[in-house]
């Protein structure tokens, strides 16, 4: 009978510490090995047979989760926030880390957090790869407002991005330096280029068949573009694995952090414990959604009734994230689903 032996890594960027222990807490072996898939090959040849591997989810834990999981009893992923409260010490290195994952592995009281299939976090990346594209986009605007504010250059501020108002006002243009000019082209090359790369990435993404259906029932909200859809699929994942409308709101970071304390309890800001992606596009869709949508229209002037612009759109951005969980679980169009499942 093989006996199970657990895992703790801390990995880095340029190494993984490791410690392998029985369930008893017998130190079986514990070092530091490079972060390359030729040398983790080599480690998980000296284990044994049967072990289960813990590893704290970090910028480089997707590709070890992948190339790990198919030799491990089990790989799971700790969360780091909640690991960190969990392993406050004094003394912190990189075999003390391995080593207390190892034990909190080997007790079932590991924080473990989710872990989205390999061929949703491809997806996921390219679309993080597009939002890069599109602030990249943005600050590029702002570098050529700002030059011909340099100069004093006279401009319309609703048509300078348009191509043919920008070149027309270059022909026209006085009394400005010619590599101001050239720096305009070259900053207006350049946006070309990114608008153009963003747009064949959506539709990349929308098109994928893994997640197109999910897309477009999605969109049959009022007030969900693309865009929405695509971030709210791919940063989500599987929406089964929210049992709650409110621990998906949670998960958003569209409610206030709680403190309770001798019966009292008090709410504060927004928790700054989130999916900041999901959220800032959450947000931006709240703000223009009441436009096109008249039951969140209702939402928004109802809490605006209230003094407060911010809470509205919090508001609708909780209502939204309670219709598109209504309609994943359902697999149905918006339309199909009855006002009180969607509320």
């Amino acid at each position: 009978m093989n006996i199970m032996h657990f895992i703790g890594l801390d990995i880095h960027k340029k190494i993984i510490a490791f410690c392998v222990k029985t369930k008893e807490g017998i130190i079986h072996s514990k070092g530091v090995i490079p972060a390359t898939r030729p040398a983790l090959i080599e480690w998980m040849k000296t284990l044994p047979q049967s072990w289960t591997v813990a590893i704290e989810a970090t910028l480089f834990t997707g590709w070890i989760y992948d190339f790990l999981k198919p030799h491990a009893f089990e790989v799971k992923v700790a969360h780091p926030e909640m690991l960190k409260a969990i392993t406050a010490a004094k003394k912190k290195n990189d075999q003390s880390d391995a080593q207390k994952i190892c034990d909190l592995l080997r007790v079932d009281l590991l924080p473990e957090c989710y872990m989205a299939p390999s061929d949703l976090r491809e997806l996921r990346r390219i679309l993080r790869y597009r939002t890069y594209l599109v602030r990249t986009a943005v600050q590029i605007k702002n570098k050529i407002s700002g030059l011909l504010m340099e100069v004093g250059a006279d401009y319309n501020k609703k048509k300078l991005h348009t191509k043919k108002y920008f070149f027309e006002m270059l022909e026209n243009i006085e009394d400005v330096p010619p590599s101001v000019i050239d720096m305009l082209k070259l900053s207006r090359s350049n946006l070309e280029i990114f608008n153009g790369i963003q747009k064949k990435l959506v539709l990349v993404l929308k098109n994928n068949q893994l997640i197109r259906d999910r897309v477009k029932r999605l969109q049959t909200i009022e007030g969900i573009g693309e865009i929405t859809a695509l971030t709210w699929v791919l940063e989500i994942g599987e929406p089964e694995r929210f049992s709650s409308i409110a621990k998906a709101v949670s998960y958003c970071g569209l409610c206030a952090a709680q403190k309770q304390s001798a019966g009292k309890e008090f709410r504060g800001p927004i928790s700054k414990k989130r999916n900041k992606h999901i959220q800032t596009v959450l947000i931006e869709a709240a703000k223009l959604a009441p436009h096109w949508n008249p039951q969140l229209a209702e939402v928004h002037n109802k809490e605006l009734t209230k003094g407060n612009r911010n809470r509205a759109t919090l508001a609708v951005a909780r209502k939204l994230v309670a219709y598109m969980l209504s309609v994943e679980k359902n697999k149905k169009d918006f339309h199909h689903i009855e006002s009180d499942q969607s509320a």
